[in-house]
Parts: C-alpha cells; structure tokens; sequence
C-alpha cells in the first residue's frame, strides 16, 4: 500500500470514529427524548457509517485502478454522514413536536 493510499485509509478511519462518537452521543439523547423521527433517522446513519466502514476495508485490498471510484464513494458517503449526524442533532435540539388535532 502506497502513503497516499495510507494517507487516506487513516483520514477515513478518523472521521468514521469521529461519526461513531457522535452517533452515540445522538443516540443517547434520541432515546432520552423518545423522538420516534431521532431513531429512525440514527439508524440509517449506523447502516451509512457501516457501508462506508465496509468500503473502507475493501479499499485496503482494490487494485490501484479501482481506488479512486473507491474513494469517491467513500468520501460521498462520509458527506451524507455527516449531513445526516448535523440533521439529526438539528432534530433532537428542536425538541419535540406536538401533534394538531
């Protein structure tokens, strides 16, 4: 594996651990509030931030030609990551809503 290859295995890794420590935090706070649209939404970024941990192990094994479609992916999926993590804490900050009768 090439430094640049390291380089950007290493950056993936520490924005995905970054995304978990705040999927966690969301999740604490989704459950404390019991805000049915904070869980839904929690768990399509666990299954976003594992697809992408998933293409981030494969990357480590592609030949070189399929890297960059690769990466590409990976840093699509990062930014829906972290739109989705800003959007949830939006979410659970805005409070509950009530329902009209």
């Amino acid at each position: 594996m090439n430094a640049k290859t390291k380089a950007y295995r290493d950056k993936v890794r520490a924005e995905l651990q970054q995304a978990k420590s705040q999927l966690a935090e969301l999740e604490a706070r989704s459950k404390a509030e019991d805000e049915q649209v904070g869980k839904d939404l929690l768990n399509q970024l666990k299954s976003t931030h594992h697809k992408i941990e998933q293409q981030r192990e494969r990357l480590e094994t592609s030949a070189v030609e399929e890297m960059e479609q690769e990466q590409a992916e990976i840093d699509a999926g990062i930014a829906r990551l972290k739109d989705g993590l800003a959007e949830l804490d939006r979410r659970l900050k805005s409070g509950p809503r009530t329902k009209a009768s």
